[in-house]
């Protein structure tokens, strides 16, 4: 039979399902397509390179005023972003192109899975422990810095992540990979997104908030640009964070109401989501007082989100929406990038920006699409 978006199903690719009582139309059509195994086809190498490239300039772009305030960081939005300024403005003592963290542990997980021909969890944390060790890191987070340390001496990955309550976004930064390698297997998404996040935070948020820019990376390279369905996004989600974070996956489903909000309602609200008492990685850092977005991962990943689903068809005002939120914007507007690069493909992001790019003198705008090339070989041969 074939489904709605083309897909070709084969009855042997049925198995059964529960269903909660009394769920929606939509919610039975999004469960039955989650039962069945079907025939996609892998995504493209523009979408690949879309996400890749999308998540570096977002990065790029957001570092510089990484850590200040909104009116601070709505200001660089008016005045630079949106003007022919974009792109004349670095971050000490690096000039514009420069990624941070986000994206260089993004690309070491590229490059593990191109080397291992597949995602080895072991041969990532020694990717991380190197990039650390060797001093390559540009901008680190706790947690991260920590478990690295644990793995350089000789700690196993499943021993060396930090436990709760760091809830950083370390683990959700470097996930997009994820769903370019299970754009077509919900379960192993769900399975590799954790793994990854284990390694170096194993806070039930920390790894629930990597399943979701994962799933989220997924589920744009399924659909064709004009066709995202934000609120079966949002469902799909949420069903895959639940198991992991109940908590998170409600604060998800907001959403639903709050992408319908303008960025000044918006942020005030996903700036204190999930908030407790405690929480290490949030406390003495751009307080969410100030309604800015922290660096703790839930409302880090809503707010990439909210930035991708306000404006799905425009790689640049999502990137300007997730910079607006002030705080830890190298990382929402990386998440955020990656989001939708995937959705929009390469040919939406700015050239003249994207071809600054740079990490330290390396791995910029050419090397980084070979780097894809290399990915889609290995995946399509796998």
């Amino acid at each position: 039979m074939i489904l709605p978006d083309g897909t070709l199903v084969f009855p042997w690719h049925f198995r059964p399902a529960q269903v909660a009582e009394g769920a929606m139309l939509t919610e039975w059509y999004e469960l039955w397509l989650s039962t069945i195994l079907p025939v996609r086809p892998p995504p493209t190498r523009d979408r690949l390179a879309g996400s890749l490239i999308g998540q570096c300039l977002g990065d790029a772009l957001g570092v510089v005023v990484e850590g200040y305030s909104r009116q601070i960081c709505e200001e660089y939005v008016e005045e630079i972003l949106l003007t022919d300024k974009a792109g004349t403005i670095g971050r000490s003592p690096h000039s514009f192109g420069q990624y941070t963290d986000d994206s260089q542990l993004t690309r070491e997980l590229v490059l593990s899975y191109i080397a291992r021909r597949g995602f080895d969890a072991a041969d990532y944390g020694r990717r991380i422990a190197a990039l650390f060790s060797e001093q390559r890191v540009v901008g680190r987070g706790r947690a991260t810095t920590e478990a690295a340390a644990r793995l350089a001496q000789g700690v196993p990955w499943t021993l060396s992540g930090v436990p709760a309550p760091y809830a950083g976004n370390g683990a959700a930064m470097r996930a997009a990979p994820i769903g370019w390698i299970f754009s077509r297997n919900d379960d192993a998404l769900v399975r590799t997104a954790r793994d990854q996040a284990r390694i170096t935070h194993t806070d039930p948020r920390a790894v629930a908030g990597a399943v979701a820019i994962a799933g989220a990376v997924s589920l744009a390279l399924r659909a064709m640009p004009g066709t995202l369905k934000p609120d079966r996004m949002i469902d799909r989600l949420a069903r895959w964070v639940r198991p992991i974070e109940p908590g998170f996956a409600t604060e998800i489903e907001r959403l639903h109401t709050l992408r319908h909000r303008d960025p000044d309602d918006a942020v005030w609200l996903i700036s204190r989501a999930g908030l407790r008492s405690g929480d290490a990685e949030v406390a003495g850092r751009w307080p969410s007082a100030e309604g800015t977005i922290s660096p703790y991962v839930v409302p880090s990943v809503l707010w990439s989100l909210y930035s991708v689903l306000r404006s799905p068809d425009d790689y640049m005002q999502t990137i300007r929406i997730a910079i607006s939120g002030g705080g830890d914007t190298d990382t929402t507007a990386a998440m955020a990038g990656a989001i939708s690069g995937a959705y929009l493909g390469l040919d939406a992001i700015p050239r003249p920006l994207a071809e600054r790019l740079e990490d330290c003198g390396t791995w910029g705008f050419r090397p980084l699409l070979s780097l894809v090339d290399s990915f889609y070989d290995v995946l399509t041969r796998s």
